[in-house]
């Protein structure tokens, strides 16, 4: 049990770290092709993914909240989502329970949901963009520019990393669920 808790929080800050780098970048470029100023650029890419990256945690956590709060209505759905979490449940009864129920214990699964977490997420961003180019800049006009463009950029790319994660995921689980039939063939 300690051993998957430990998983799952290294996952976790692997998923986090990597958002933070792809940010990091992404912010530096786009900053430094609307101010053509390498410091202001740095400055920003570096500032601005800090508070995104905390931003984007406690997006990723309301996420989670709001997913199981969906299925708190029944006790029967609420152990399965915490043994779906602690990855104790089978990929049949993962099956079971997606298809049975249509709720998602980890990650958003249909287009609405991912569509809206997607809208939720730019919005949260762009507040933080304009905030912190403000406050580096002083000039409104830039950081309206860079709040506006960054977190469109960024939100492509987060929904890639999104996707990627989650399809990074899927690839583990069917590895588990295989080396579990496998060793309980032999």
């Amino acid at each position: 049990m300690v051993r998957i808790l430990i998983n799952t929080a290294r996952r976790l800050a692997l998923k986090i770290a990597s958002y933070g780098a792809m940010h990091l970048i992404v912010a530096i470029l786009v900053a430094f092709a609307l101010t053509r100023d390498w410091r202001l650029a740095l400055a920003v890419g570096v500032v601005e993914p800090v508070f995104q990256t905390i931003a984007y945690s406690i997006h990723d956590r309301v996420w989670h909240r709001v997913e199981r709060r969906k299925m708190l209505s029944r006790v029967e759905e609420t152990a399965e989502a915490f043994t779906a979490r602690l990855e104790v449940m089978d990929a049949h009864e993962q099956n079971r329970v997606h298809n049975h129920h249509g709720h998602s214990h980890a990650l958003p699964r249909n287009l609405k949901q991912i569509a809206l977490k997607t809208v939720t997420y730019g919005l949260m961003h762009f507040t933080v963009a304009v905030l912190v180019a403000f406050a580096l800049t002083r000039d409104i006009r830039i950081a309206l520019a860079i709040g506006t463009i960054e977190p469109l950029v960024q939100t492509v790319f987060f929904t890639l990393h999104d996707r990627i994660w989650t399809r990074l995921e899927a690839r583990k689980a069917a590895r588990r669920a295989a080396a579990e039939a496998e060793s309980a063939s032999a």
